[in-house]
């Protein structure tokens, strides 16, 4: 385990760097010229190269990656295009927290009910249960999430009155509050992840039902639900585990049509302000903080592999 650990911790730090070499180059040719447009096309070529001179875009391309990467390791993220002296790293990390608790209340939704509905659909296949989850299943995957939003802002939050229709996080929100305004942004990203986690979990049980192992210790007199949940279910999740480990990378940063539905003030939505300002230094951090979290949950995610099945073997 520990050398699986260091191997992996190695790996990922190597992806980290090919990733913020990539994103700095993507970056870099973003068109237009940054300057004029922060500035406005009417701005003097003085301004404009007084600009360059402060946040070192006169230097050499590789000149500008090795202090930018440097700055990110060491918590100097730069400083925004736009507004006065604002630091990058607080904003970008105030909107990675808003992205990582709705994220959390989404897998708090999603995994029990699509862990649940999976197994319901292996233990009753071939039934009229099987054949309703399997095609609700497939019919959430394939539904494109701002329609979704908007027919729950039109129903619990415009006619019914029960939820905030746009996300306004005020600073004193509280734990109602926040329910209030997390719910249908967390409803709606859980319609897709409902459906992957029920499929893999109903293909999961179905294939460890027919194992040997399952009718050994039903013919001992185990109870059923012993045999289920303890035996069968901790095999079964395996595959699980990689969608939803791959599921919190996405949560953090994909959902970004859901944060612009919403409102929601999450990460996201300041990647796309970020490009559309080109804002270089916000998008460079944002995007590459988005690559680190998405590595780290595949890692968690095989680090729970084994605690769920000792037999496998990380080498």
């Amino acid at each position: 385990m520990a050398r699986f650990l260091i191997r992996r911790s190695l790996l990922l730090i190597l992806t980290v760097w090919v990733a913020s070499m990539l994103i700095f180059a993507l970056t870099q040719l973003l068109p237009g010229n940054v300057a004029r447009l922060i500035l406005g096309r009417d701005a003097r070529p003085e301004a404009i190269a007084q600009f360059n001179e402060r946040f070192g875009l006169d230097e050499p391309v590789v000149m500008q990656y090795l202090r930018w990467l440097r700055g990110f390791v060491v918590g100097d993220w730069g400083t925004s295009f736009t507004g006065i002296n604002a630091e990058v790293r607080p904003l970008v990390l105030e909107r990675f927290g808003k992205s990582l608790i709705l994220a959390a209340f989404t897998l708090l939704l999603s995994v029990p009910i699509g862990v649940g509905l999976g197994v319901l659909a292996a233990l009753r296949e071939n039934t009229w249960v099987d054949g309703l989850v399997s095609i609700g299943s497939l019919s959430v995957i394939g539904l494109p999430e701002f329609v979704t939003g908007i027919l729950l802002i039109q129903v619990f939050a415009l006619q019914l009155g029960w939820f905030d229709a746009i996300a306004i996080i005020p600073p004193d929100l509280g734990f109602i509050g926040w329910l209030r305004v997390l719910t249908l942004p967390a409803v709606t990203a859980s319609f897709v992840l409902v459906g992957y986690i029920t499929r893999m979990t109903r293909a999961g049980m179905m294939e460890e039902l027919r194992k040997n192992y399952v009718r050994t210790a039903r013919l001992k007199g185990l109870p059923e639900w012993q045999v289920i949940w303890k035996h069968v279910l901790r095999n079964a999740l395996l595959p699980t585990i990689t969608v939803i480990g791959i599921s919190v990378g996405w949560l953090i940063g994909g959902i970004v049509v859901i944060e612009n539905v919403f409102r929601y003030p999450g990460v996201g939505s300041l990647l796309i302000q970020a490009v559309e300002q080109k804002n270089l230094p916000v998008l460079q951090a944002t995007t590459l903080l988005i690559v680190i979290a998405f590595s780290v949950s595949n890692l968690a995610a095989d680090l729970l592999y084994t605690l769920l099945n000792p037999r496998i073997r990380l080498r």
